[in-house]
């Protein structure tokens, strides 16, 4: 089901996806408050459709403003523990990965989940972008729901 939120203008495109990362500082005051905080903080959204004819609305954060869009919760591409890496099980984050350099950096500590929770396998990708794990954990690529 999508929920419609304001974004900024120049972010507004079918496909992209974000992580809300809730109120920013110049929020506070905006008339617009309730039509652009309605979303779970923390979470992955992709937005599926832009409100055409929609009026572009001023913004303290976004200089050229922000417009009307449809977004969904989307899945988390994520490295999990080969073990147990089936679509439709549990599973959970590895822990922290200080390799910042490491082509799978992103996938071991993905914006938009959390360590410690647990998550459905929507779909298994496959192998990782690391040839080699620098903590020797062996990691399969997934896509992560939070349902």
């Amino acid at each position: 089901m999508s929920t419609v939120t304001l974004i900024g203008d120049r972010l507004a495109e079918v496909g992209r996806e974000f992580v809300y990362r809730g109120e920013a500082t110049g929020c506070e005051g905006c008339p617009y408050r309730s039509q652009c905080l309605n979303l779970e903080v923390g979470r992955r959204y992709q937005i599926t459709g832009i409100r055409e004819n929609a009026q572009l609305l001023d913004c303290a954060i976004h200089d050229t403003g922000v417009r009307a869009v449809e977004v969904e919760p989307t899945t988390v591409p994520a490295n999990i523990s080969s073990r147990g890496a089936y679509a439709g099980s549990k599973a959970s984050l590895e822990g922290p990965c200080p390799h910042t350099e490491c082509p799978s950096h992103e996938y071991c500590m993905p914006e938009g989940a959390e360590f410690d929770t647990e998550y459905r396998i929507v779909s298994v990708e496959g192998e990782p972008p690391h040839d080699h794990c620098l903590l020797d954990r062996d990691l399969t690529l997934v896509e992560l729901a939070d349902d």
